[in-house]
């Protein structure tokens, strides 16, 4: 006999570990490492970052509703991402805490739209906000890309199993 849970809302324990199933699934899936920046200056380092369409070029990102820089997120017209390489793990880790000033000591310019432009980064984006949409515990935040630098150099930084990593190309003839 099959029972059809269909609409069914989870209860508090269900709710529970389908949060740690996520948590421990994602421990495996390695990210990229960014610092999302906003006028204010406020940032902070994401690894939700992601392309959603080329034509128009949009790209997206998450955030906590509780975040510390939430507020700021939310008043902002504009975006920059960085996307980080594996020079930039002092970087990533001081974008990552809370309670700091997490722009001291980092160098740093104003894009002429005011949005903080981190130096040294291997690529950057700026983008106008197109969506901001309430997800469950997060705001997905959605931008229309408009410019783009850095120096291009390096491998990139990515999160893996707790922890910062870079990738290693595989050998062209590499089989599973």
């Amino acid at each position: 006999m099959t029972v059809s849970t269909e609409g069914a809302v989870p209860t508090a324990p269900a709710a529970a570990s389908a949060a740690e199933a996520l948590r421990r699934t994602l421990r495996r899936h390695a990210a990229g490492v960014t610092v999302i920046t906003v006028p204010g200056p406020a940032g902070f380092t994401a690894t939700s970052f992601t392309s959603v369409s080329l034509e128009p070029a949009l790209v997206s990102f998450c955030l906590g509703l509780t975040a510390s820089t939430s507020a700021a997120v939310h008043a902002a017209d504009r975006f920059a991402v960085h996307v980080l390489g594996t020079g930039n793990t002092t970087l990533a880790r001081q974008f990552a805490r809370s309670g700091i000033d997490r722009f001291d000591g980092v160098a740093w310019s104003e894009g002429d739209d005011g949005v903080p432009l981190l130096d040294d980064v291997p690529a950057w984006l700026t983008a106008r906000v197109t969506l901001r949409q309430r997800v469950g515990d997060h705001l997905l935040v959605v931008g229309e890309v408009d410019a783009g630098g850095g120096h291009g150099q390096g491998p990139g930084l990515v999160h893996h199993d707790g922890a910062f990593a870079t990738s290693v190309p595989l050998p062209p003839h590499h089989r599973d």
